[in-house]
């Protein structure tokens, strides 16, 4: 995927999202890298080279692994979600009627 990401800042060597929409870009990125390497592994496979495949293969899964992680820290830090079941903290208004 060639998506803009100019504005994702870099600092301390850690990425810094803006929007939670940019976890989304991620995921959905790594997911792309994810699919590129399984073809890539494929065509190893039928080419008898082990070795190929065998990274290819690797890197299809870390890929896949951290799309998961965007994925699901997009949907953590969705504020569009309630729990109804959820702990009320200090600070809360639901722990302060307690």
């Amino acid at each position: 995927m060639n998506a803009d990401t100019s504005h994702v800042a870099a600092e301390t060597g850690e990425e810094e999202f803006e929007a939670i929409a940019d976890y989304h870009r991620m995921a959905a990125e790594h997911f792309q890298a994810a699919a590129n390497h399984h073809q890539a592994a494929a065509s190893a496979d039928e080419d008898g080279d082990d070795a190929a495949y065998s990274r290819h293969a690797l890197l299809a899964y870390r890929h896949q692994l951290n799309g998961v992680q965007y994925a699901e820290i997009a949907l953590i830090e969705s504020d569009s979600l309630e729990d109804e079941f959820a702990v009320a903290e200090e600070g809360d208004p639901e722990f302060e009627a307690e």
